[in-house]
């Protein structure tokens, strides 16, 4: 089992992330020390861990986590994965349209 300082390390998720994670019941610690309420994580914890890390790298929301994490089997995960990417090829052309209107405009600023 690993501290929580030794699972921030390992995760790259910070003590307070951890910490916030656990209040929300999005990952919770495996054990909790009565005596001093020092956290320990295992290695089922670590697993899920790199899960919210990838999740939140592809810019899903915490309740959009919560979701996933929630739903065990995860069947409704590769269709949240495919609106998220959807939503993401919205978001490039848009910014490729800003590019095009900004290209546009310093072309009429020199003309």
């Amino acid at each position: 089992m690993y501290k929580i300082s030794e699972f921030s390390s390992i995760t790259g998720l910070s003590k307070e992330t951890l910490r916030y994670y656990a209040q929300i019941k999005l990952l919770e610690p495996v054990y909790i020390n009565p005596s001093n309420q020092y956290r320990y994580y295992d290695d089922g914890s670590f697993l899920l861990a790199m899960l919210l890390v990838k999740l939140r790298n592809f810019g899903l929301t915490i309740q959009e986590m919560q979701s996933v994490m929630n739903d065990e089997s995860f069947a409704h995960l590769e269709d949240l994965l495919v609106l998220k990417k959807q939503e993401i090829e919205k978001q490039i052309d848009c910014l490729k349209q800003n590019i095009n209107e900004i290209d546009e405009f310093l072309k009429t600023g020199r003309e």
